[in-house]
C-alpha cells in the first residue's frame, strides 16, 4: 500500500499510521515494525491511514444581525 496523494501534505507520525495500533493509554502505540512506539514518532514503514486522523474543526461561523438580511 502506497502513500496517496490524499496524505502527502500531512507530517508523518506513528499516530497516523497503518502500521500501529493503540493500547490503553494514550501515550503509547504498538508498531508492527518498530514494537513500542510515540504517537509522534515515525520511521521509513509509514504509511498514511485516513481514518485514523482526526481532522480539525471549523472555525465558528460569526454571528449575524436581522438587519443584515433586511432589504
Amino acid at each position: 500500500m502506497n502513500n496517496h496523494k490524499l496524505g502527502a501534505e500531512i507530517p508523518p507520525k506513528c499516530a497516523y499510521c497503518l502500521h500501529c495500533i493503540t493500547t490503553g493509554d494514550a501515550e503509547t502505540l504498538l508498531c508492527k515494525y518498530k514494537g513500542i512506539a510515540s504517537p509522534e514518532g515515525s520511521c521509513r514503514k509509514f504509511v498514511y491511514d485516513p481514518l485514523k486522523r482526526v481532522p480539525q474543526r471549523p472555525a465558528p461561523l460569526p454571528e449575524f444581525s436581522a438587519d443584515e438580511f433586511k432589504l
